[in-house]
């Protein structure tokens, strides 16, 4: 078995790298320097969920399950792609719009949502008006024994500036037992079926997520 070729699917983690509204922001400083210490270090300061990243249960629901008590297997397996490139700004997405991969989903599968969100409208003011999931949709994933879930945007519910904090597709896939990733790009470079990795940083403190390098593998035997 080899890897013949990787996929970055992760947004660069900066000091202009969007964040939920409310989020801290992620700052990055030189906290030493080769001409005065004699050695490079970076400080930094983000949130958990910074950049690409995961969400554990714990992120909304009260006593779920936080980053260190989920097994590892949810942050990896089969990447199965919906294309959703048509999407209009701040328009659901739908079980009919998921059917064209509905086959392929099962226990095990990562669903991916290509809204290709991040790469025209990352470092925009369109950002937050991306597509989201319907639901209905979530839960039909769901039943298919998915419990992995990512997106090229910023969430897969809407984000609303000034919402009233409702996140219906967290509550359901994160009250499954489930992880959700965010903030994922590059979707349109993955052909087939790639194994996808999402492992994030092993945070303590009780993490609700974590920042992750999200890659997508294509391997050969």
């Amino acid at each position: 078995m080899r890897i013949e070729r990787i996929v970055d699917l992760s947004i660069v983690v900066d000091d202009a790298t969007p964040v939920f509204p409310g989020d801290p922001r992620p700052i990055l400083r030189p906290a030493t320097r080769i001409e005065t210490e004699g050695f490079n270090v970076l400080s930094l300061s983000l949130g958990s969920h910074s950049g690409t990243h995961v969400d554990a249960p714990s992120h909304v629901v009260p006593d779920g399950a936080v980053l260190e008590d989920l097994e590892l297997s949810r942050f990896a397996g089969p990447g199965v792609v919906a294309d959703v490139t048509g999407a209009a700004p701040r328009s659901s997405i739908g079980w009919s719009d998921l059917a064209p991969v509905a086959e392929r989903l099962r226990p095990g599968a990562i669903l991916l949502l290509r809204t290709g969100w991040s790469e025209r409208y990352l470092r925009s003011d369109h950002y937050v008006d991306h597509p989201f999931l319907e639901p209905d949709a979530a839960e039909r994933v769901l039943g298919r024994g998915v419990r992995t879930i990512g997106i090229d945007a910023l969430n897969p519910d809407p984000t609303l500036v000034n919402g009233d904090g409702r996140l219906p597709v967290h509550d359901l896939v994160l009250g499954a037992g489930g992880v959700l990733a965010e903030n994922l790009t590059n979707l349109s470079a993955i052909d087939g079926e790639p194994i996808v990795c999402l492992f994030p940083i092993r945070l303590g403190g009780g993490a609700d997520g974590a920042p992750c390098r999200a890659v997508a593998l294509d391997v050969g035997i």
